[in-house]
């Protein structure tokens, strides 16, 4: 008789490890990625008028311009390849390409506002999803297994610049920006997505359309607040959709430390304490009114660094491929917290059982 609590608890064990399998397999039965913002995770929706699909874009992967706004992988890339999954086809390209991955209806330039780039912003992004939801595409049994990604990197904030706004005026701007950015992450988990990942803001004043004035040497305060005002805006938010749906089904990436941190260990490895080399971009134009990919009557109005894999930023806005898998790599424990949830309800379940029948003794 002397051991039937062992006995007990080692049945409890088993019985822990069987449910943490089950909850491993949960976290890994997510099979498609719906994709939704703007350049740091489109992979191909902006037609060929558009930076990306011109030379130097794509240089690195895969070997010419493919739409992507880096040298080559994004972030969005990243993600699915965490998932175990193919980057979802964009969605201009649904008809040829294949979709039980999902599918990626980011628009680089875009915002939750209308932008200059005059193409589809947020709110038609989850509209052009939710019609394909009607069109039966993908059934409520698809979105079961699926996760959105939400990417709102600034254009919104650049274009309120480009059209005059005050400084005065911009931080009541911003709680507008993230106010609808919220209302977009609702939507898209009432249309069925059980996991909505939204993505923080990166710090504006360190990219290199802001660092340029300080010859790449340092970031530039006011820009790098207002990123840090919007997150502040974004996790009362986030916080206040888990409240108010039940289950900690939206989660929010700290994109602003991954940036800071990933430049740091740049600055780390490539054996320079200087900042200048992290925050210059790897492609830029000649001269200030040209851009990363401009040419004109043939010529090349464009110069491109010796190796983009050692280059953190690609161009004034967007970090290379190399830059976006060591930002990545930072977030990879905050991604796998994902799946984290059904394990450590479990864990705590039964420790708590234990507890009651007095197999463990409290510490």
């Amino acid at each position: 008789m002397d051991n039937q609590p062992h006995f007990i608890y080692l049945f409890l064990l088993l019985s822990v490890i069987t449910t943490a399998a089950g909850a491993y397999a949960h976290a890994n039965s997510f099979t498609k990625l719906f994709v939704f913002g703007d350049s740091y995770v489109d992979t191909g929706n902006r037609n060929f008028t558009a930076s990306s699909w011109n030379e130097p874009y794509g240089i690195t992967y895969p070997g010419r311009p493919a739409g992507h706004f880096s040298d080559g992988h994004v972030f969005s890339e990243y993600i699915a390849s965490w998932m175990g999954i193919k980057s979802p086809t964009p969605y201009r390209f649904r008809e040829i390409g294949p979709i039980e991955y999902g599918m990626n209806f980011a628009y680089g330039g875009t915002g939750v506002f209308q932008t200059p780039v005059g193409e589809p912003n947020m709110t038609i992004q989850i509209s052009l999803f939710e019609q394909l939801l009607e069109e039966k595409l993908y059934t409520e049994d698809d979105l079961k297994s699926s996760i959105a990604l939400v990417s709102l990197s600034g254009n919104d904030y650049n274009a309120y610049i480009a059209r005059g706004g005050s400084l005065l005026g911009f931080p009541a701007f911003i709680v507008s920006v993230v106010k609808q950015l919220g209302l977009d992450l609702q939507r898209i988990h009432d249309l069925g997505v059980p996991k909505v990942v939204v993505m923080g803001i990166q710090p504006l004043g360190c990219l290199p359309r802001f660092t340029k004035e300080y010859s790449y040497e340092k970031c530039n305060e006011t820009g790098n607040l207002a990123s840090l005002f919007h997150n502040l805006l974004l996790t009362t938010v986030v916080e206040e959709l888990k409240l108010e749906n039940g289950e900690p089904e939206f989660v929010m990436l700290d994109i602003y430390d991954a940036f800071m941190s990933a430049m740091k260990k740049h600055e780390d490895e490539t054996g320079t304490s200087e900042l200048k080399d992290t925050l210059r971009p790897c492609c830029a134009g000649i001269t200030s009114e040209d851009s990363c990919g401009d040419v004109e009557n043939g010529e090349k109005k464009y110069n491109v660094c010796i190796d983009p894999k050692m280059a953190f930023f690609w161009d004034s806005f967007h970090p290379t491929q190399a830059g976006w898998h060591a930002i990545y790599s930072v977030l990879k424990c905050s991604i796998a917290n994902l799946f984290q949830t059904e394990l450590w309800e479990v864990l705590i379940h039964v420790s708590a059982l234990c507890r009651r029948t007095g197999l463990l003794k409290n510490q």
